[in-house]
């Protein structure tokens, strides 16, 4: 068998069917050129959710009281009392996994300087919290120990922040500001953080020691939160069963009770944001699969055309001592060329399409040799099994028939 007689024979009857061929070709170029474009989509998605966690803090630990109910009302997070300073105190000096740890309480209210006003929330942290978040101070310096022992009323205030109440474009450093009637001084600013993976405003927050917090604004005892950073995301769940054990301790819990309290790490939330990225990539892909299947049926529509118009030479051929093999070969080349023809025109299309999406968009978009090579195995394997039947059918033919055939 001269598979290079086929395959020239195959050309000649697509050439001689330009038209027919590429509207053939049509859902073959769409189907791949769709996988393409949303597999890189998503894998975009995926590594843009992974560097924003690690800009906040790939390692970090948030631990939070647990949810209850209390006289059948369910009761928030931040109502909760089983977090106090002793947890605190007992995971800074007994803590071998962890690098750092700051209590957290917040405040929502609204900030006031002058005639401006802006809604923002003021969050009491020990200075570690910069580290354990990825926080700069660009102007000025944190506020210190010293500040969080007497209460001080200072603050590091975030960009957004000092945009809305300074206008005019002066410095915000060494001003007084008031937060719900609570006089604060900035001592600093924040180096702008932008919007996080969730739409989040990291610029949009006052950060003031705890203790101001609590006894200021809060007046309370007791903390809505504290958060840790593992020496290395890959401590991180040894670190995470340490705090455990350490939080279980102090607050006298039985072997057999519940946890009071809340730990997630920042590995957790990327996991389970990266799996939800995957199932939706996963998803579009499929949907865009189906013009795959749609440009499959194309081809074996055509081929069966193609069949049915070259049935006399079909007979001619088998006649002249033309095997059934050779014409099963020669439709099936046929088949197998124009899903590899529209497979390659689908990849650059599906390429340039990705580039247009992030260049036009400002979508993340990341193409992997994966998604390629898979599109195209798709497609050729789409043009042997949907030509194949069409093929055999031509292989089958009786060449007295198919020569009288009018």
């Amino acid at each position: 068998m001269n598979y290079k007689n086929l395959v020239r024979i195959a050309l000649r009857a697509l050439n001689n069917n330009k038209f027919r061929g590429f509207l053939t070709m049509l859902g073959i170029i769409i189907g791949v050129a769709s996988v393409i474009a949303m597999l890189a989509i998503g894998q975009g998605s995926k590594r843009s959710i992974r560097a924003q966690i690690s800009e906040m803090g790939s390692n970090m630990i948030m631990i939070h009281p647990k949810f209850d109910r209390g006289a059948g009302v369910r009761l928030s997070a931040s109502d909760m009392q089983s977090l106090k300073l002793t947890d605190y105190q007992a995971i800074l000096n007994e803590s071998t996994w962890v690098a750092a740890v700051s209590p957290s309480v917040n405040a929502s209210g609204q900030a006031i300087y002058g005639a401006n006003n802006t809604p923002t929330t003021a969050y009491g942290i020990s200075p570690e919290y910069l580290d354990i978040r990825k926080y700069q101070v660009g102007q000025g310096e944190m506020f210190t120990e010293s500040d969080i022992h007497s209460a001080a009323k200072v603050c590091v205030v975030g960009q957004t922040v000092v945009d809305e109440l300074f206008t005019n474009g002066e410095s915000p450093l060494g001003k007084t500001i008031r937060f719900d009637k609570i006089p604060l001084r900035i001592v600093g600013v924040l180096t702008s953080k932008g919007y996080n993976s969730m739409g989040q405003d990291q610029d949009d927050l006052i950060l003031a020691p705890y203790t101001t917090v609590q006894k200021r604004m809060l007046a309370i005892t007791y903390l809505q939160g504290i958060f840790c950073s593992a020496l290395s995301e890959e401590l991180t769940d040894r670190a995470v069963e340490e705090l455990s054990d350490i939080l279980r301790r102090t607050h006298k819990l039985s072997e057999t009770a519940e946890d009071d309290f809340e730990i997630r790490s920042q590995e957790e939330l990327s996991s389970m944001l990266s799996s939800t990225t995957e199932m939706m990539t996963v998803l579009l892909a499929c949907i865009a699969g189906i013009s795959l299947l749609v440009g499959g049926i194309g081809i074996m529509n055509i081929m069966y055309v193609s069949v049915t118009e070259r049935t006399r030479e079909i007979g001619l051929r088998m006649s002249i001592g033309a095997k059934g093999r050779h014409i099963l070969f020669q439709f099936l080349i046929e088949a197998v060329i124009i899903s590899v023809m529209g497979g390659i025109i689908g990849v650059l299309l599906g390429i340039g399409a990705s580039a247009a999406i992030k260049y036009l968009a400002g979508w993340p978009v990341y193409v992997q040799a994966y998604s390629v090579i898979l599109s195209f195995a798709v497609c050729t394997v789409t043009g042997i099994f949907f030509g194949w039947y069409p093929a055999q059918k031509a292989a089958r033919l009786d060449p007295i028939e198919a020569i009288r055939y009018e």
